[in-house]
């Protein structure tokens, strides 16, 4: 399909469903997508290995003021729950789990926001280009029926092509994310994994 393919079905008989599929699919899909990565990879996930190594450092020779401190300048979900335990740390196991509690309880929604809407604009993109593919198939049988046989296999043709090009444009943006979801969702997962990892770790190891 060349470019002049996709910009004559945007102008064409079946461009409003091309323009819906592009306005309630492809714009906030990459939006989304654009906004999850940075979230889940560069924000939540970058520097976890070394957050934990130099943490680790601090832990062993008991300074503990240092180790907040680098636990509150590293700002990821994980820092987050380990600041909580450092400072709660004297207060008791109960304290320290009420308020690694807390730290989930807030930054477990942000970990997994957005990611089901993924698996949503995937399935109105292609519920969009199933109804282009219907009026495309509506004008084609149209055409059979009450078109002169003169302009028939124009307007036939349009209506055929109306029918592929909403189907195959819904498909393009819903496969991808599609996928995209399912990696986001082990990613957002991973993450949480590791937070309630880590953090009973290092209860274990500092509450009394």
């Amino acid at each position: 399909m060349t470019l002049k393919y996709w910009v004559d079905s945007f102008v064409g008989p079946g461009g409003i469903w091309m323009w819906l599929i592009l306005v309630f699919g492809l714009i906030p899909a990459i939006a989304l997508v654009l906004e999850r990565f940075y979230y889940l990879y560069m924000k939540c996930s970058w520097g976890r290995g070394r957050f934990m190594q130099d943490l680790t450092k601090f832990i062993k020779v008991g300074d503990f003021p240092k180790a907040i401190r680098f636990a509150a300048d590293f700002r990821t979900p994980l820092a987050k729950v380990v600041e909580a335990i450092l400072v709660n740390k004297d207060k008791g196991g109960s304290e320290v789990e009420k308020s690694v509690d807390e730290v989930f309880l807030t930054e477990t929604p942000r970990i997994q926001r957005y990611i089901p809407m993924l698996g949503t604009i995937a399935n109105i993109s292609t519920l969009l280009g199933l109804l282009g593919t219907i009026i495309g198939l509506i004008m084609a049988f149209d055409a059979v029926a009450n078109v002169p046989a003169a302009q028939r296999a124009q307007a036939l043709a349009t209506g055929i092509s109306v029918a592929m090009a909403t189907t195959a444009f819904g498909l393009i943006i819903a496969i991808p994310l599609l996928l995209l979801h399912g990696i986001y969702l082990s990613q957002s997962e991973k993450i949480i994994e590791e937070m309630d990892e880590k953090s009973a770790k290092l209860v274990n190891i500092l509450v009394k």
